[in-house]
């Protein structure tokens, strides 16, 4: 069951931002999504969080500075995902051109699995590095940690995780959400906390006169790697992200990119001068993706450090191939899964947990994800790993922390879940083949205490009606123009239409011809293959459709019901 329920909108709010300049539709939007003041709009660099804010930020500075100075060899281990893949990119364009000596490692998640293991450690060594850096993970890396000290390795862990009980022993830790660190946006991705670590690490080498008499490198270079990595890691787009998103935008629609990113937007046939997170979401995220999931990462590294635009075009070539077999692979997957759940009613059953022996780890959280929207329901989707482990990754739904949730199955029941780790919407976690069925009853029990049912009902929070003189290619436009992501939802209205005509494209996705008032609108649902009833009461996008050569308005339809 779906519930539509339209935001509620502060007229006062809204009136302020129309008096301060905003667009009144677009005031009406933002102040349904807590905007009262138009500084709240301010994306400009000088609007960011200063990086003195964010503890271990100076400390990795003045580290990384000496490692320079004393002509250190730094290695940073990253993470297998989007959001590690522009983060260790920033980190390496950023130190090469402050002159350091750094490479970079990026583990193969089948054979390493997540994290800064001691395995990894050991893998490292072989590259003698003075400084360890991790980018997107380490937090959670004690004994990893223990290991390159061991080595003699100074280690300087920047992440966004969430911490577990104990810390790792490392030099520095740079992490808004470690104890103790007063940075007001707790949501900045790995990329982000990277990104202020290196600004840190320059204003450090300023002080010390290391650009005197050359050129101080300008890391606003980077924000379109900080942008996309940002948005495909679906942080919530708080003002600081949002920041940090639009900036990255402005180059990448200026053309102003590293020859990586442009080079994604080719091969995911996409316009840069239009680009929208939506293009970083659902085209350039899921290409660096499909290296982490099939392949080695280090591909999507390679694509994004390379100032050689050929290169750079051969190997995006090469991840857009292997989004392609992850899409088969997906698709595969997810029929045998919705086929499993064949007639299946969730009824009172607060989650889903589900294994197939033959399914591919690295496929496994989308998977999670098609199910988790289609049943609204936290799911869990395993695979074999190790020899007698399975791994897990988990989708959720608003309301139910998926990691706290984890976290307390593991303190209930301390021998189920060898290892864990993740966010409120996503998270990982390993157990014992064995213990899959007592996996499912307990995580079962655990979330039936911490959801109440309402949670279990989808709800659709909409923009409510659209006035007649904003149903339009221009307002549509007005929007996409805008910063829209996880938790700054992008519009979606609702209204009541006619169905005048309807027919499905490719056996897969619904096309309508909806009117109103004596107005006629194209729509689509995709991915639908039931009928609409006569006249219904639908939640739409405002979308520009080009066919043709030719642009015209397109009503998205995420959902629609009888009236």
């Amino acid at each position: 069951m779906t519930r539509i329920q339209p935001r509620a909108v502060p007229p006062r709010a809204v009136q302020r931002l129309i008096d301060a300049g905003t667009h009144p539709l677009l005031a009406r939007i933002y102040a349904a999504r807590g905007i009262a003041r138009r500084d709240e709009l301010d994306y400009s660099l000088k609007a960011l969080i200063p990086p003195a804010a964010l503890k271990g930020a100076r400390e990795a500075a003045e580290l990384l500075a000496d490692a320079i100075d004393a002509g250190a060899r730094m290695v940073i281990v990253a993470d297998y995902d989007c959001d590690g893949a522009t983060a260790c990119a920033v980190g390496v364009r950023a130190l090469r051109a402050f002159g350091a000596d750094v490479g970079y490692l990026v583990p193969n998640r089948f054979e390493y699995g997540y994290g800064l293991t001691p395995a990894i450690v050991e893998l490292a060594a072989r590259m003698e590095p003075d400084v360890l850096i991790t980018v997107d993970n380490g937090i959670a890396s004690v004994e990893g940690v223990a290991a390159a000290r061991s080595y003699g390795m100074a280690t300087v862990i920047t992440d966004h995780h969430l911490p577990g009980d104990t810390l790792p022993e490392a030099d520095v830790i740079v992490n808004p959400n470690q104890p103790g660190c007063d940075f007001p946006s707790k949501s900045l991705a790995g990329v982000g906390v990277m990104f202020y670590t290196m600004l840190a690490l320059r204003a450090e080498l300023r002080d010390r006169g290391a650009f005197a008499g050359r050129h101080e490198p300008n890391l606003g270079e980077l924000l379109d790697l900080v942008a996309l990595g940002t948005v495909a890691d679906v942080v919530k787009l708080d003002h600081n992200n949002r920041i940090l998103v639009s900036q990255g935008l402005a180059r990448m629609r200026a053309d102003r990119m590293q020859p990586g990113v442009r080079a994604l937007f080719s091969v995911a046939a996409r316009e840069a001068a239009r680009a929208s997170t939506f293009d970083m979401g659902f085209g350039l995220g899921p290409r660096l993706n499909a290296a982490g999931r099939l392949s080695d990462m280090s591909l999507g590294i390679e694509c994004l450090i390379t100032d050689d635009m050929g290169r750079a075009l051969n190997i995006a070539q090469e991840l857009d191939r292997l989004n392609r077999e992850r899409r088969s692979i997906e698709q595969d997957m997810q029929e045998g899964a919705l086929a499993r759940l064949a007639g299946f009613e969730p009824g009172n059953t607060a989650t889903v947990s589900l294994f197939e022996p033959d399914w591919h780890q690295g496929v496994i959280g989308i998977v999670a994800g098609r199910i988790k929207e289609k049943l609204h329901r936290p799911v869990i989707a395993f695979a074999r790993g190790d020899e007698g482990q399975l791994k897990g990754s988990g989708r959720s739904i608003p309301n139910l922390h998926l990691r706290d949730a984890l976290d307390l199955v593991s303190k209930q029941h301390p021998d189920l879940i060898l290892r864990f780790g993740g966010h409120a919407m996503a998270a990982g976690l390993t157990i014992l083949e064995g213990d899959y069925d007592r996996f499912q009853s307990v995580f079962e029990e655990v979330v039936q205490s911490l959801v109440d049912p309402t949670d279990l009902t989808r709800t659709l929070e909409t923009d409510g009606p659209l006035e007649a003189g904003y149903m339009s290619l221009e307002a549509a436009r007005l929007i996409e123009q805008d910063i829209w992501g996880q938790g700054f939802a992008a519009p979606l209205f609702d209204d009541v239409f006619r169905v005048d005509n309807q027919r499905l494209l490719k056996d897969k996705h619904l096309k309508l011809q909806l009117s109103k008032n004596n107005v006629r609108f194209d729509g689509i649902r995709f991915n639908c293959v039931d009928g609409a009833p006569p006249q219904i009461r639908a939640a739409f996008r405002l979308s520009p459709n080009e066919y043709n050569g030719v642009t015209s308005l397109q009503l998205m339809l995420e959902h629609f019901e009888a009236v």
